[in-house]
């Protein structure tokens, strides 16, 4: 609003919401005190759809507790299948829309009670809307599970490397930013300085073009944590050996062959987990973050 009055600023405390920082200017987020606040883990967005959620939406529906039980598995089934946030928002909506399809079937005297499943949710809902990536269905050679950091939490990123006769060129595809470009380019190079270690003749350099790619082409990917991922599925291409398909790693790399600390390992965790994933590499200098990672994920991960 213009206000044609003298108006004083000075003592006003501005406070604006984002999903994520990156298309913020430079010069502004200089200036800007930063919060990171982290999204809800799916037992966290669990614990408030029984705890509260679900109630209030009871409640608006004009349903009694006795018409409609709610089973986890159910509640799980909409958070995976039908809602992509960080937050609850669109968890609430799919809850409501559950609810209003019961309180129809009620009005109707169709049913006086319905237990909520798995299977009654895509009944009302439809197909599953969206679809997790998981691990590897089987070990094979320039193949590994990277891990990625999204605003809606953390995933498994497949990174896929063939290579076939030509002239020692590389292709990258799958939607790629640029600073993951300069990641496989940093870890080609690394795989070429270590040849010998990794038992690679150095002619078959010269001799193979290289095609790499990370699935879900629709979604935009991008950082240096799948550096360490990058090198692996390439040294593990040219040297012809297997990577095991329960191990999902994440880590930037350098020229020098370290591997450096990355950001959202806890929601890296968790994604992991949700995949299949039983052993997780992360970079030294992470371990101070593995306290965070809750309980539950890590005591199913090594």
């Amino acid at each position: 609003r213009y206000l044609d009055v003298p108006f004083d600023l000075s003592q006003v405390i501005f406070i604006s919401t984002a999903n994520t920082i990156d298309p913020v200017p430079a010069p502004l987020r200089d200036r800007m005190e930063i919060i990171h606040i982290p999204g809800y883990t799916e037992e966290e967005k669990v614990e408030i759809a029984t705890r509260y959620l679900v109630k209030r939406q009871l409640k608006e529906n004009g349903l009694k507790q006795r018409h409609c039980r709610w089973n986890k598995s159910a509640v799980r089934k909409v958070i995976g299948d039908y809602t992509r946030e960080a937050g609850v928002r669109n968890l609430e909506r799919e809850i409501g829309s559950v609810c209003r399809s019961i309180a129809a079937r009620v009005a109707r005297e169709d049913k006086t009670a319905i237990t909520v499943t798995p299977e009654f949710v895509e009944e009302v809902l439809g197909a599953p809307r969206y679809a997790r990536e998981t691990k590897m269905r089987k070990s094979r050679p320039g193949v590994v599970n990277g891990l990625a950091y999204t605003p809606v939490g953390g995933e498994v990123l497949n990174i896929e490397a063939i290579r076939y006769a030509g002239k020692g060129q590389i292709k990258l595809t799958g939607q790629i930013g640029s600073v993951m470009k300069e990641s496989m380019e940093a870890a080609w190079s690394l795989v070429r300085q270590h040849a010998e270690a990794l038992k690679i003749p150095a002619e078959d350099f010269e001799k193979y073009d290289i095609h790499v790619h990370v699935p879900a082409g629709a979604i935009p990917k991008d950082g240096p944590s799948a550096g360490c991922a990058m090198y692996t599925a390439l040294a593990s291409l040219f040297a012809d050996r297997l990577v095991d398909k329960d191990v999902a790693m994440t880590g930037e790399i350098n020229l020098r062959g370290d591997v450096l600390p990355i950001g959202g390992l806890k929601e890296k965790a968790l994604g992991a987990v949700q995949a299949g994933i039983r052993t997780m590499l992360i970079p030294e200098q992470n371990s101070r973050d593995v306290p965070e990672i809750p309980d539950s994920a890590r005591k199913k991960l090594k």
